[in-house]
């Protein structure tokens, strides 16, 4: 049997411990109750700021409260691009379980409602990241659904998207914003600042989650940003975009480009292009989509310029409407190059040489003329300078110093070759016959009250060109396809060959029409171009004139303009051919 041992006899403590031992170890266990003791007031009373930071750092977040973004209107308080709530949808990889089989289930749904193959949901999905974005601004009704879903670790954030009922009509004006709702083209991009507001914030606490816990410290609210209200017209924009696209298409044109001014305030009442794009879907956009080709393409104005060359010619003293010039045989020479005419017009009246479009004509003039004059006449109704219009991208166009003419590009200037401008330019320099002489500056906002202008002209001088004008679009002109039913109008047409390096490329023509109506007292201008049309003619008087005449019909009964003519146009069958 085993002997029981006392705890009294046991041999163990019989062995005589040392002394010093026992008080190491109790001044070792004392010592570490002292550090962490020291460790606990530093913490909560010495070092107290340091880690309330460091604990805000890893669970109190600022959120920005998001700033409305300003709507913009038309010039009649109608909708051109506002914000709606959309939802953003993410997720928390690591805390979805893709072997659940009620997760998997729900999968295939999910991916459905968010436009996105399966495949690509279950690859951002199988991650262990602790965040990832799966869709950003889907529809709010999609984002309701997608939450009744109830997938563990899918959540959505509230936040807007622009909508633009107008649709590609009007997309180059307005232009569209990205993802972030910052302005990237068009007026969404040149009133940034006003349309985006200010964000706000507020200070929380959340869970690892995302989940806000509770508030802390003040609210900054938000301030939303203001409208910007256009001069553009929706409906006159969406007329001229839809005539303009069916007139490209019917010439198998590579684009082209309408304006339609208010004839005495400058303000933009359509700026319309084609090809065009939808700003609320950009997928798979092009360069030729985007460009506003209206301000951004510059180009040889040809005919266009003429009446602005005769004005000089009249303004001098030298010339009357009725004064004859003799353009026989339809061809001169300057220094020893060749200037012609499409026919041989012999001698024609000041009148004559706008009504025929005659390039002899118009030299004559300029020769009576010097060269800064010309240069100064032309800069001051804006080719060569800057738009000064609220749009990014407007293209300045070309106008070479005085200085450097020879005598034959004097010449050529004064029948629109050797110089360049935009399609608004153009525009813009017919206010000098609509306003009394004075030319005034494009605005694509409503304006309280209209511009003075810039005197140019004499009364007398604008309204005798505005009277050619209207000839040149009736019987025996060049432009009789701009006529339209119920009202007078006048304008130019003109055809240049299209620039390609230094020459001209072959068989390539941008057709154009510049006008206004009614001519006696102007209330829109119209300037219509067609880039490259190859279905058999590529005049401005038979591709951009008719173009020309439906807008200007259209937009007058809009604009409330009683008809001021009870005739039926008499647009001839086969019209006369212009000079290029």
């Amino acid at each position: 049997m085993m002997r029981s041992v006392t705890y009294g006899t046991s041999p163990l403590l019989a062995h005589k411990t040392q002394l010093w031992r026992s008080r190491l170890v109790m001044m070792l266990v004392a010592g570490g109750f002292l550090g962490l003791a020291g460790r606990a007031a530093y913490v909560q009373l010495i070092g107290n700021d340091f880690f309330l930071r460091q604990g805000e750092v890893r669970f109190a977040r600022t959120i920005e409260l998001v700033a409305n973004r300003g709507r913009i209107l038309d010039r009649n308080g109608l909708i051109l691009a506002s914000s709606v709530p959309a939802a953003s949808i993410w997720a928390i990889p690591e805390d979805i379980d893709l072997d659940d089989g009620e997760i998997t289930a729900k999968l295939p749904q999910l991916a459905k409602l968010m436009d996105m193959p399966l495949a690509q949901l279950r690859q951002r999905l199988d991650s262990d990241k602790s965040f990832v974005w799966l869709k950003r601004q889907l529809d709010w009704d999609v984002g309701l659904q997608i939450k009744a879903l109830g997938v563990k670790g899918i959540h959505q954030t509230r936040e807007y998207k622009r909508e633009y009922p107008e649709g590609e009509a009007a997309a180059h004006v307005v232009g569209f914003t990205n993802v972030e709702d910052q302005g990237q083209e068009g007026m969404e991009l040149a009133f940034e600042k006003d349309l985006a507001g200010q964000a706000g914030s507020r200070r929380v606490i959340k869970d690892r989650l995302g989940r806000v816990v509770e508030g802390v410290g003040e609210e900054i609210p938000p301030i939303d940003g203001r409208d910007i209200q256009l001069s553009i017209d929706s409906k006159i924009q969406f007329f001229a975009y839809q005539k303009i696209k069916e007139q490209v298409m019917a010439h198998k044109a590579v684009g082209g480009s309408v304006v339609v001014m208010d004839a005495h305030t400058g303000e933009l009442l359509a700026l319309a292009n084609y090809p065009s794009f939808d700003p609320s879907n950009r997928k798979k956009l092009t360069g030729e989509q985007l460009r506003n080709r209206a301000i951004t393409d510059v180009f040889e104005p040809g005919s266009t310029v003429k009446p602005i060359t005769v004005a000089m010619g009249l303004e001098s003293g030298k010339y009357k409407p009725g004064t004859l010039i003799d353009t026989t045989p339809g061809r001169m020479t300057v220094t020893g190059s060749t200037i012609s005419d499409t026919h041989n017009y012999g001698v024609l009246t000041v009148e004559g040489v706008i009504q025929k479009s005659s390039n002899v004509g118009v030299t004559k003039i300029s020769q009576q003329l010097t060269a800064q004059q010309m240069w100064e006449t032309f800069s001051a109704v804006g080719y060569g300078q800057k738009p000064q219009i609220a749009f990014p991208g407007a293209a300045s166009g070309r106008l070479r110093p005085y200085k450097s003419w020879r005598p034959i590009e004097q010449a050529t200037m004064s029948y629109g070759y050797g110089l360049s401008a935009s399609l608004l330019q153009m525009a813009r320099s017919y206010t000098v016959f609509s306003n009394d002489g004075r030319v005034i500056p494009a605005s694509v906002l409503k304006l309280e009250q209209p511009p003075a202008g810039v005197p140019i002209f004499s009364v007398k001088t604008a309204n005798a060109v505005r009277q050619m004008l209207a000839l040149a679009t009736g019987p025996g002109g060049t432009g009789q396809r701009a006529q339209t039913q119920g009202y007078s109008v006048g304008g130019k047409s003109g055809t240049a060959r299209k620039q390609v390096g230094k020459g001209y490329a072959v068989g390539k023509y941008r057709a154009w029409f510049t006008g206004l109506a009614p001519i006696e007292e102007p209330r829109i201008i119209v300037a219509v171009m067609v880039d490259e049309p190859s279905n058999g003619t590529f005049y401005g008087g038979t591709v951009a004139a008719p173009v020309f005449s439906t807008v200007v019909q259209h937009s007058l009964r809009l604009l409330g303009v009683a008809p001021d003519m009870a005739v039926q146009p008499q647009i001839v069958a086969n019209p006369i051919e212009e000079s290029l």
